[in-house]
């Protein structure tokens, strides 16, 4: 397992990242175009493509400081799912020895059950905080998620800190 880091949108990857990016995310929770393209200039954002030996098989977004790693976007290729790549890839990710933070939606139906029950396995924990992630497009609302975190919840502090974070680095564009 390894990790391609895309930096523009001229690398051939990245078309091919970027439909399995609209594929697998609803559009409110989805960059406009020109957002993505102008944040893989942002040197803590990771725009990584996910290729097992030679072969791809998906896509990791997310955002490096000094203690953390959110996660904003995380898929695997549709055809290969259920065969142990997104385990590993988190795996790959916490190698680095930060902690790890994701949103997921509220466990509701049997899909976002079976997401959370995922993370879970992998050693992810729930945290309470009541979380509204800021909506992508002018014109959309907010949406509640859930903030999970690898290996250990977080204090009230440490959410406060991700929350400005999000806010104002991860959604200023």
């Amino acid at each position: 397992m390894r990790f391609k880091r895309i930096t523009t949108d001229q690398d051939p990857m990245f078309l091919p990242a970027i439909e399995l990016y609209k594929t697998s995310f609803p559009l409110h929770e989805q960059r406009e175009a020109l957002s993505q393209r102008q944040i893989l200039e942002n040197s803590e954002y990771h725009f990584d493509v996910i290729y097992d030996q030679d072969r791809f098989v998906g896509i990791i977004l997310y955002w490096e400081t000094d203690r953390s790693i959110y996660i904003e976007h995380f898929a695997i290729d549709t055809t290969i799912r259920n065969k142990g790549y997104g385990a590993q890839a988190l795996a790959h990710l916490a190698q680095r020895g930060k902690r790890l933070i994701l949103e997921i939606d509220p466990p509701i139906d049997a899909v976002s059950i079976r997401r959370k029950g995922f993370y879970e396995r992998v050693g992810f924990i729930e945290n309470p905080y009541e979380h509204i992630h800021p909506p992508y497009k002018k014109g959309n609302e907010g949406h509640v998620l859930v903030v999970m975190t690898y290996p250990t919840a977080i204090d009230p502090t440490a959410y406060s800190d991700f929350a400005t974070y999000l806010h104002q680095v991860v959604m200023a564009r």
